[in-house]
């Protein structure tokens, strides 16, 4: 598993929101928060988990999602976690 930076983490989570959501890409900013600014809902949470697990091969946790608020926040976790693991 290769150590990905935020910045890789944040291109990697933006594709995603451009191609699986549909989401602006002028909407995807680090400070965006999910549910209010790209209007993510529970259902996408739980694909933006599984595109999460198959690009990085961290599987994060439905209730650590939910702590979450902004994307930003999603990029700091898969951070974390990945540099835990390597």
């Amino acid at each position: 598993m290769n150590k990905m930076s935020k910045e890789e983490i944040f291109d990697m989570l933006s594709n995603a929101l451009v191609e699986l959501f549909e989401i602006p890409k002028e909407k995807i900013k680090l400070e965006a928060k999910l549910y209010e600014d790209l209007e993510i809902d529970s259902i996408d949470a739980i694909d933006m988990i599984d595109h999460i697990k198959k690009k990085t091969g961290y599987r994060m946790e439905a209730a650590a999602f939910k702590e979450v608020r902004t994307l930003g926040d999603i990029v700091n976790v898969v951070f974390e976690k990945l540099s835990q693991i390597s």
